[in-house]
């Protein structure tokens, strides 16, 4: 389950948290869940299909405060349940290349494209999650690090615990 990571091109976020595994897995891979927390508020995830298979499809329609809609789609390529999520927005379901999408206007993330994983392992706390996003070039790296892959993928983990406490 190890991924090399390479500094020039790669993105890491990892934190213990105080759930377990298996409820990090449910809010990741169920549309209902995931839809809850799944991009920083006060943007919502409207929309979302998970075909839950190395080959399936994931897909997400963000809405920003003013009501504008993004669609995001990928393929998953790893499916470890309870332990390890791959996917890329890089090819669409079955492992098709994707078609470039033309530029959305204000939406950053269109033409980002970049290969993520959610790793969980258990620990005395309960997880440790470590988010992965890999990019094929340093300045794709640089600009989802000055989008705020911190900050923001940060903010999603904490509406992710917040949201499985919630449901207990």
């Amino acid at each position: 389950m190890s991924i090399t990571l390479n500094p020039a091109l790669d993105l890491v976020l990892e934190r213990e948290v105080d759930v377990s595994p298996a409820e990090i897995w449910q809010a990741w891979t169920t549309p209902e869940h995931l839809k809850a927390w799944f991009c920083p508020r006060p943007w919502k995830t409207v929309d979302c299909e998970i075909d839950l298979r190395p080959g399936g499809a994931f897909r997400t329609t963000m809405q920003s405060p003013e009501g504008q809609s993004f669609p995001n789609s990928g393929c998953y390529l790893e499916v470890i349940p309870n332990q390890k999520l791959t996917w890329t927005n890089a090819l669409e379901a079955d492992f098709r290349p994707v078609k470039i999408p033309e530029q959305t206007p204000g939406h950053e993330c269109a033409e980002l494209m970049m290969t993520a994983s959610i790793v969980l392992t258990p620990s005395a706390r309960g997880t440790l999650y470590t988010a992965y996003a890999l990019h094929a070039d340093a300045a794709s790296k640089q600009r989802h690090e000055a989008m705020g892959f911190q900050e923001g993928w940060g903010i999603v983990l904490d509406q992710l615990v917040a949201e499985i406490k919630k449901a207990r």
